[in-house]
């Protein structure tokens, strides 16, 4: 983190949806964005907060971010509060891609922010499934093909990305209308406590932890009720992050 900053993060906050994605209000998400400003702050990061944005103005503010130049910013992170399907991010107006946004970040798209850590957090359904509480092994792992590569020095334009989700793919992500969704708050309470002395990987695990151990769905229809949540970090990163 041997730069000028440490850099900048963008929270995208989305709560009130068009009638024809018919989709709820998120009613919570704004205490989730406010602790979440508060936490990356204290960080060191400068944060920005937009509410309610379509995928265009979404699409808009993240190109423009990868545009600007980070040279002297040590990494760079964003935030995604929304509604959700598997790979999909909801504007006010509808979903995309989550991939149309972060590849703009990509190395060949974003030279600034080359060989280092790009971090998303996403905190958003990502299908409809729930967690009763037990899962079982799914079968045997297929072999693996192996390939030789140049061993010049080159770095991969899908590398040093983390994406940091609420829950698994195909799964229901959790929140609480007065206290925030599960994965937000227990990430933020981590990063308060550790975030200036574990390794990102450490801090995420600990938010496994929190959000696998202390939470459970209550609710009197019990189709929704006794339900769990495991969050799920998929990281390219090249190296150990500590801010």
């Amino acid at each position: 983190m041997d730069y000028k900053k440490v850099g900048k993060c963008i929270i995208i906050n989305n709560k009130n949806f068009e009638d024809k994605t018919g989709m709820g209000t998120r009613n919570g998400t704004d205490k989730d964005a406010g602790d979440l400003a508060k936490s990356f702050k204290n960080l060191g990061f400068e944060v920005y907060t937009y509410n309610d944005r379509s995928r265009d103005d979404m699409e808009k503010l993240l190109k423009q971010a990868a545009e600007e130049n980070h040279s002297d910013a040590a990494c760079f992170a964003c935030i995604l509060l929304s509604h959700g399907e598997e790979g999909l991010i909801y504007g006010t107006d509808g979903p995309m891609a989550i991939k149309s946004l972060t590849a703009l970040f990509r190395g060949d798209k974003c030279k600034s922010l080359i060989g280092k850590p790009k971090l998303f957090f996403i905190q958003a359904c990502r299908g409809s499934e729930f967690d009763e509480g037990i899962q079982t092994d799914s079968g045997p792992a297929n072999d693996t093909l192996e390939t030789d590569a140049n061993p010049r020095y080159k770095i991969p334009v899908e590398a040093d990305f983390l994406f940091a989700y609420s829950t698994v793919p195909g799964y229901y992500s959790w929140r609480n209308p007065g206290r925030g969704s599960w994965f937000v708050q227990s990430l933020c309470s981590v990063l308060n406590e550790h975030g200036k002395q574990l390794e990102i990987m450490q801090i995420l695990t600990r938010v496994n932890y929190v959000v696998a151990t202390n939470f459970e769905s209550q609710s009197d229809d019990p189709r929704f009720s006794e339900k769990k949540q495991i969050p799920c970090v998929v990281s390219m990163l090249t190296k150990e992050l500590y801010f």
